[in-house]
């Protein structure tokens, strides 16, 4: 799994970041990213986004 960031969504709240508990997303001036390495898939910031701009895919192998 993988965190996705709809782009034409996101407004760059930075709420999803504030409640990442593995501190997996940086709020970068014009995007929001996530680190997949660190992210656990907890879906947190999913629930969280106001806007729905994140969505967990499933990684292609």
């Amino acid at each position: 799994m993988s965190v996705k960031i709809d782009r034409s969504k996101c407004i760059y709240c930075g709420g999803c970041v504030s409640v990442c508990p593995s501190n997996a997303l940086d709020l970068k001036e014009t995007r929001v990213e996530c680190d997949p390495e660190k992210c656990v898939n907890c879906s947190v910031c999913v629930k969280f986004c106001p806007m729905g701009a994140i969505s967990l895919n499933k990684k292609d192998k």
